[in-house]
């Protein structure tokens, strides 16, 4: 009879534990107010005091959320070098549901510069782009 491998037991974790890919990849980010700032594109993680050192009892945390104007260089083509990315700290992240609400004004980001130029510049210019659909 063939014997089972145990599989080790997970790290032992403060706070609340997110699968990147699922609870924040392509999340919207909403202001408190419920503005959309922009989505997360990008996370940037860390791991406690020495972020060369994956140690499995110190798992990384996330330090930033990465947004940036991906749409923009995917439909006319370029690559986003890293330096463009926006970043938001994670500390002022209020809730991480559904969609991704912080704790911060819009306004105070710098995040949402994309999305204001191509609303005014882009959708603005298409007849009926300025006003909302009655």
């Amino acid at each position: 009879m063939k014997q089972r491998r145990e599989l080790p037991a997970p790290p032992k974790v403060a706070g609340r534990v997110l699968d990147a890919g699922l609870d924040l990849m392509n999340r919207q980010i909403l202001d408190p107010k419920g503005v959309p700032v922009s989505t997360i594109d990008d996370i940037e993680l860390t791991t406690p005091d020495d972020p060369a050192h994956l140690d499995p009892d110190r798992p990384p945390i996330v330090a930033n959320l990465l947004t940036g104007p991906i749409l923009l260089t995917s439909i006319f083509g370029g690559r986003l070098p890293q330096s463009r990315f926006i970043r938001i700290p994670w500390k002022v992240v209020a809730d991480p549901g559904t969609v991704v609400t912080l704790g911060v004004d819009a306004g105070s980001l710098d995040a949402s510069w994309t999305e204001r130029w191509f609303r005014d510049h882009v959708i603005g210019r298409i007849p009926g782009g300025r006003h909302d659909p009655e």
